[in-house]
């Protein structure tokens, strides 16, 4: 079954080619890109029934062993990514097919958006199933190459600024990988992951520590961990709603399953862990308070994907089975979720002309469906219980109170003041682009009645929190509201099902994560797969990677 591992790569990149190679068509373009994803999904979803049940799969590129050929391996937690991205990608494409019907090719191009979308999801399940940190450092650089295209459709000059200065930081980013890369591979002579959880032991501590902060800030860019995040909230609104929903869903993520990868394989016992608690407070800290600041619900959010990173480095510092397991669960909730809240703000701009909560109103009365759809993942990222959200945050701060360190004790504290605060930034952004009127004077004229004392104080109040809220750079005047097509509900509710559908199923998705989890504090296993019986060898082992044989 090995052979299924690489297809998760080849069909999308194959399938882009085709697609660029029938610019103007269309229909043929959106039936080639659903027919990959679709298939994506499918292969996703027996990777991840095989690799639980029969355990991970390892394929060696051309025949050649590790560490001298390219492995890519499979194990439960680059499963569950190849699944969850999967659907991320399906539904915001599907959400893109809507807005495509409804505006042309005006946001996004046809000869060139859906090709690159499929490159995009290529880099992304590259870089999950690579087994060594060059063939990573190319999943990073075929995602960042296609997302340059991405974030500067349209050509507006604000989507050119916020995309000069996106690809300036990528770059710093890519070139501090591949430096360290280069530092690693002279100190060991190996970049195969599998080899360098040997490797690396053998070097001296303060070797060891620089080349991890040397990979952690490269990754941490990546990933928008504070400080290095700086970038995120006027790079992401910007873009077309599908291509922001996809970003914020994914890109951060794929950073944060290095930073996994970096700390499980390459420094399992690394000096680090308290860093990255300090730092995973920093975040959570940081992006909420810039959240709560906002008055644009895209930069808003842009601020709790940076905030919400913090859990996820949370769980990492703790640096145990319990701690990555929640970790990893919270992944793939935050994942779903952070797309949908995105894909429903998207409604929001084309039912309102504006994601500025100055310019919006009324809309529960306009739209009632956009109303929920935005209601559900709001109040799942907000941590109410019994959403997905909660359970993967109770999961964090069960293992930070069975650590029971001050720097764990202090997270918890901090995790649930984000969670609340969290909560009241997106339920004032639902008031007031949902519950409040949207002209209240106009209303009152109408009725000929003069305003209440009441009224006159809610006024004052709610022009006096507007005037403390910061508009997004460069806001422009409302725009003309645009129709918005069935697909696009129908894509934005979908997204909304599968986040109710990890709550249903958190019991079994749970335990699937406490088992990856599992595998992640004792990667011995893989290592043996990938180099067989000699892992230290420098000729690496036998290169036989059927699933579940004992290669002990």
């Amino acid at each position: 079954m090995t052979v299924l591992v690489p297809l998760v790569v080849l069909v999308p990149l194959a399938s882009a080619a085709f697609a660029l190679a029938v610019p103007g068509h269309r229909k043929l373009q959106q039936g080639i890109t659903l027919f990959s994803l679709t298939a994506v999904l499918a292969l996703s979803g027996t990777l991840m029934w095989l690799v639980d049940a029969h355990g991970t799969l390892v394929m060696e590129v051309g025949g050649w062993a590790a560490p001298f050929g390219i492995a890519l391996v499979v194990d439960r937690v680059s499963a569950l990514m190849l699944v969850v991205s999967s659907v991320v990608l399906l539904g915001v494409f599907v959400f893109s097919i809507g807005q495509g019907l409804a505006d042309g090719d005006e946001d996004t191009p046809v000869s060139i958006y859906y090709p690159t979308y499929l490159v995009l999801g290529a880099g992304v399940f590259n870089a999950f199933i690579a087994g060594d940190l060059f063939n990573l450092y190319v999943g990073f650089e075929i995602l960042l190459v296609s997302s340059y295209v991405l974030i500067t459709l349209g050509g507006t000059a604000q989507r050119i600024r916020a995309g000069v200065t996106y690809v300036i930081v990528s770059l710093v980013s890519s070139v501090l990988f591949l430096a360290t890369i280069g530092l690693i591979y002279g100190a060991t002579g190996s970049v195969n992951m599998a080899q360098l959880t040997v490797r690396i032991a053998e070097l001296p501590s303060e070797v060891q520590l620089l080349l991890n902060l040397a990979l952690l800030i490269a990754f941490g860019i990546k990933a928008a961990v504070f400080p290095l995040s700086f970038w995120l909230p006027d790079s992401y609104p910007t873009a077309p709603a599908p291509v922001t929903a996809v970003f914020a869903g994914l890109l951060t993520k794929v950073g944060v399953y290095a930073i996994i990868r970096s700390q499980t394989l390459l420094f399992p016992q690394s000096s680090v862990d308290t860093l990255l608690m300090v730092v995973a407070g920093l975040t959570l800290i940081v992006g909420i308070l810039g959240a709560v600041s906002q008055l644009d619900i895209k930069r808003l959010l842009s601020f709790t994907l940076i905030s919400h990173i913090g859990y996820m480095i949370f769980g990492i510092g703790m640096a145990n089975a319990a701690g990555f397991a929640a970790t990893i669960y919270y992944i793939a909730h935050h994942i779903i979720v952070q797309t949908t809240l995105f894909l429903a703000v998207g409604l929001i701009e084309r039912q309102g002309g504006t994601t500025s909560l100055a310019g919006l109103g009324g809309l529960l009365r306009a739209a009632p469906v956009i109303a929920v759809l935005f209601f559900i993942p709001m109040l799942n990222l907000g941590g109410i219980p019994p959403f997905s959200g909660f359970i993967g945050k109770l999961g964090l701060f069960t293992v930070a109170a069975e650590i029971a360190t001050p720097e764990a004790y202090w997270l918890i504290g901090i995790g649930a003041l984000v969670s609340l605060l969290t909560l009241y930034a997106l339920a004032r952004a639902w008031v007031l682009a949902f519950w409040r009127p949207k002209k209240r004077a106009e209303a009152e004229a109408r009725s000929l009645k003069s305003p209440t004392t009441e009224t006159l104080i809610l006024r004052e109040r709610e022009e006096a929190l507007l005037e403390r809220l910061q508009d997004a750079p460069g806001a422009t005047p409302n725009q003309e509201k645009k129709e918005i097509p069935r697909l696009m509900f129908a894509a934005t509710a979908g997204m909304v099902a599968v986040s109710i559908a990890l709550t249903i199923f958190a019991g079994p998705l749970y335990a699937y994560a406490a088992r990856a989890g599992q595998d992640m504090a004792a990667p011995g296993e893989m290592v043996q797969l990938v180099l067989g019986d000699t892992p230290g060898s420098l000729g690496g082992g036998s290169g036989d990677t059927r699933p579940g044989e004992d290669t002990r």
